[in-house]
């Protein structure tokens, strides 16, 4: 997977801190980032590791870059 500004290659916890939107993208998807109290996990990882179909992961990848394009910060 492919996130703008390198964002797949960050910790979920600093990427839901700096972007909170993209935990609500997760959780429609039912990947519980929010809530976890690890969240070490990089994000092109903990979307991988959910076993979601490829389309599901294309829809994630969209969506969240779709969200940065808008909200750079």
């Amino acid at each position: 997977m492919e996130f703008n500004n390198d964002l797949g290659n960050k910790a979920i916890q600093d990427v839901i801190q700096t972007y909170p939107e993209i935990g609500e993208i997760l959780n429609r998807f039912e990947i519980g980032c929010v809530t976890c109290k690890v969240g070490i996990c990089l994000l092109k990882d903990v979307v991988s590791i959910h076993g979601l179909s490829r389309e599901d992961e294309a829809r994630i990848e969209a969506e969240i870059n779709g969200y940065l394009a808008k909200n750079a910060a």
